[in-house]
């Protein structure tokens, strides 16, 4: 791995943490209260957090850069991915920014991102990265304009991409207990280290960059719409289901209490409100259904 990756995948990260940062305070016309921290193992990163914004109910996108050495359950769950010799190395770098946007209005969908890169002593080194849509109400158009924004930044780079990738996001974002997936889908890759390591980082750097343009459009084109109690309520329900996943199955916020993250971002993207009902079913032929269904059977959107 050349020396300087490390260095520059921190730098890309920061840089990503500022422009969204900038685009959504200025679509929200709030402030982000900013707080930096340190990890008592080493390194340490940046949280920013909007609540109770006039667009977004809550918003955080955080930036980290932490080294130390790997827990034994981290330990396993590494070698587990990766067959690494027993024993070998556990010094670890890791660094990356992690986003989740949950709008107030119920017609907005909510989008996580993120992106990072991970290595393992002197060699074994990889990144990783995802972005998803996760709507309360289904606007096709709006999965469309998504996922093809961020098949254009696959495609820029290897034309296999995007269809391994979002099948695996598809995949990835299931929640087994429920039969369902959490949202639309969009993109999901991790352990990518198939190639050089500036050449990764480029297509890192593309997927990021095509963030911002992929969702804030959505907001700005739902927020205005209006919507009533029962609309609010579907949506606090999808909010519990999102909590369902993060709790239960997502991969970084196991790592982050594995190895003594800051635990408030670990649990930055949790939403602000949520609702769980006993056998909360939606009507047959609503549009709660219609959603309901292509969690159900996802489909190819471009």
């Amino acid at each position: 791995m050349h020396q300087d990756i490390p260095s520059r995948a921190a730098e890309l990260f920061r840089a990503v943490q500022d422009g969204v940062c900038a685009a959504v305070a200025e679509l929200d016309g709030t402030p982000f209260r900013e707080e930096a921290w340190e990890r008592p193992g080493g390194g340490g990163g940046r949280g920013r957090v909007i609540q109770e914004g006039r667009v977004f109910e809550k918003a955080g996108v955080n930036f980290s850069e932490v080294h130390g050495t790997l827990s034994e359950p981290a330990a396993r769950a590494m070698s587990a991915r990766h067959d690494l010799p027993e024993g070998g190395a556990r010094n670890f770098f890791a660094t990356g920014t992690s986003l989740v946007l949950h709008p107030r209005n119920p017609m907005a969908p909510t989008a996580h991102a993120n992106y990072r890169f991970f290595a393992l002593g002197e060699d074994a080194w990889w990144f990783g990265g995802a972005a998803d849509l996760t709507p309360a109400y289904l606007f096709e158009e709006d999965a469309r304009h998504f996922h093809a924004t961020h098949k254009a930044a696959c495609d820029a780079h290897d034309a296999a991409f995007w269809p391994r990738f979002k099948a695996w996001c598809d995949d990835y974002f299931f929640l087994r207990h429920r039969g369902e997936r959490r949202g639309v889908g969009g993109l999901f890759f991790d352990d990518l280290n198939d190639r050089e390591p500036h050449l990764v980082l480029a297509f890192v750097r593309a997927c990021a960059e095509a963030f911002v343009p992929a969702y804030l459009p959505l907001v700005e084109r739902r927020n205005p719409m209006p919507f009533t109690e029962d609309q609010r309520r579907w949506q606090q329900l999808r909010r519990g289901r999102y909590v369902e996943f993060n709790l239960v199955y997502d991969r970084g916020t196991v790592f982050g209490l594995e190895t003594d993250a800051r635990i408030e971002s670990v649990l930055m993207s949790l939403p602000l409100t949520a609702r769980w009902e006993y056998d909360a079913q939606p009507e047959p032929g609503s549009p709660e259904a219609a959603l309901v269904e292509v969690l159900r059977n996802p489909r190819d959107w471009v």
